[in-house]
């Protein structure tokens, strides 16, 4: 007969896990830690030369940043952002996971094939897309035009909605591959049982969706939604890549703003005050995420 564990057997266990883990959430801690209070102690000074010591200014740049309408009309597009990528890249990313969920020849290689659009540097997408979306010599506009769409060509990034709806669909193009993959691995965790059983009971595709499909899912939304909505929010290479802001401000959101009031206006601690500001609105803004879409226990 096998002995069982002693308790100190299992404190030592734990002894071990604890120092396994203790060195690499450290370095996590130090790496989180480190850089806010830096930009802290950068918000609370008046530095305008980068890498420069200035005075303690207290909280005027904050006041200043806050009653500042360029702050607030760039988090205003920043939410248009985060919404119109969440939108998109969860209707894309539904679709093509239960598209990918089904059996049909060929679908092992389109899995594969599907992160190719994740995986291309963004440099390479920016490329891709100023040709395909160029007034002159692009492929979008005499297609569009074939079918009817419009009549002449238009300019995709000429004026602020325009530019931002294009950003939108970039943006969701590249990064849906990775959420329907979260999303298919999600789906293959639900048993067929159910499914089989409901279809039994005469349940159709729709109401399988709705019954089962959907609610199984929510755990794996919720992650998403957070994560997403968290990495959107920071998104800014490609918005600087093809619009750097423009035009007239129409897509500059507040990673722009935060860049260029650092690096071109040269004022440092106004740069970082708007990241602090903006790094508490994201917490606060995944605190009440994780409170309202998170399954609800019922009493019993």
């Amino acid at each position: 007969m096998a002995s069982k564990p002693t308790s100190s057997g299992r404190g030592s266990d734990g002894r071990v896990a604890f120092l396994l883990l203790a060195l690499p959430l450290g370095l996590l801690a130090a790496t989180l830690i480190v850089p806010m209070i830096s930009a802290i102690n950068i918000s609370l000074r008046d530095i305008r030369v980068i890498g420069s010591d200035g005075p303690f200014a207290g909280l005027d740049n904050y006041a200043r940043v806050l009653t500042d309408g360029t702050f607030w009309h760039a988090l205003g597009i920043s939410v248009v952002w985060v919404v119109g990528n969440a939108v998109v890249q969860t209707i894309l990313a539904l679709t093509a996971a239960l598209v990918l969920n089904e059996k049909f020849p060929g679908v092992r290689v389109a899995r594969v094939w599907i992160i190719l659009t994740w995986i291309i540097p963004t440099v390479v997408v920016v490329i891709i897309w100023r040709w395909l979306l160029s007034p002159s010599g692009g492929m979008v506009n005499p297609l569009l035009i074939q079918l009817g769409i419009i009549d002449r060509p238009m300019g995709f990034f000429a004026s602020g909605p325009a530019a931002m709806t294009s950003l939108i669909l970039i943006n969701s193009w590249r990064w849906f591959p990775f959420v329907a993959i979260m999303l298919l691995a999600g789906l293959q965790r639900i048993p067929g049982d159910i499914y089989e059983a409901a279809a039994v009971d005469g349940a159709g595709a729709v109401a399988r969706f709705r019954a089962i499909t959907w609610p199984l899912l929510q755990p794996t939304l919720l992650v998403l939604t957070v994560m997403g909505t968290l990495l959107s929010f920071n998104v800014f290479d490609i918005i600087w890549l093809l619009t750097a802001g423009g035009p007239a401000g129409g897509t500059e959101t507040l990673p722009v703003l935060i860049y260029e009031t650092a690096f071109k206006a040269y004022r440092m601690g106004d740069a970082a005050a708007m990241s602090v500001v903006a790094s508490v609105l994201m917490i606060g803004l995944a605190l009440v995420l994780l409170d309202r879409l998170a399954p609800k226990e019922t009493g019993r």
